[in-house]
């Protein structure tokens, strides 16, 4: 039990530092000024043409640190700072986006599972911490094997929700790798603005991967309350 908590501690402490981490190189390469003077909206755009990409298109979305790409309507969201600013890291976070468009173009599978597992994740998301609490309750209160069962229900949709987690990660690795990939051979930054671009999306990545553990960690504790109950 306290193995657990020590292995939660730890990961939410990770995770703080990562997303303290992000938000200082996001503000820091904000101040890196593009020499080619083009706003996030207009990498994007010029990202979308060069990979011949005609139904994508290139929207500011409320918020900070909201940018997504939608499969489903085909809209690289942007948001409005990264739409409207013109340095290094609104470049790297729209060429970012519009990798995940270039993804959904060429069928990358990992994409295509993610986007598959949306549906399903929304759902078990929201309801496997409910089953798994009142499957336990429910067995305190019977002495019955339905809350079991009920528990363990909980437990394999929480399993799908992780299994999202970890899929996500060579979504959002490749959506970088071609992000700075076009970048560069484009000649769209300096040498300066690459590294800015690239430093900045490495750490973006490492929330996915925290995030990702965390999930397995959770899953993982209740693995063990409810399977162990069982011995």
């Amino acid at each position: 039990m306290w193995t657990y908590y020590i292995m939660l501690g730890a990961i939410a402490l990770v995770s703080w530092l990562v997303s303290n981490k992000l938000k200082s190189k996001f503000a820091y390469y904000s101040k890196v000024t593009l020499r080619n003077g083009m706003s996030g909206a207009e990498i994007a755009e010029k990202m979308l043409q060069d990979h011949g990409i005609t139904d994508v298109k290139v929207i500011s979305t409320p918020g900070q640190l909201t940018d997504h790409y939608n499969p489903a309507n085909k809209t690289v969201n942007l948001s409005e700072a990264v739409y409207n600013q013109r340095n290094a890291a609104a470049a790297a976070v729209a060429a970012h986006e519009v990798g995940h468009a270039v993804q959904h173009a060429h069928a990358y599978q990992w994409l295509t599972m993610r986007s598959k597992m949306v549906p399903v994740v929304n759902i078990s998301s929201s309801m496997s911490q409910w089953l798994i609490m009142g499957g336990i309750i429910l067995g305190i209160a019977s002495k019955s094997s339905i809350g079991f069962y009920v528990a363990v229900a909980g437990l394999i949709l929480m399993a799908i929700a992780t299994t999202f987690s970890f899929v996500t990660l060579p979504v959002e690795y490749d959506a970088s790798k071609r992000a700075l990939a076009w970048l560069k051979n484009k000649n769209m930054v300096s040498q300066q603005e690459y590294a800015g671009a690239e430093d900045s999306l490495k750490w973006a990545a490492r929330t996915y991967v925290v995030a990702a553990l965390g999930a397995l960690a959770s899953l993982l504790y209740w693995a063990f309350q409810i399977l162990g109950s069982r011995d």
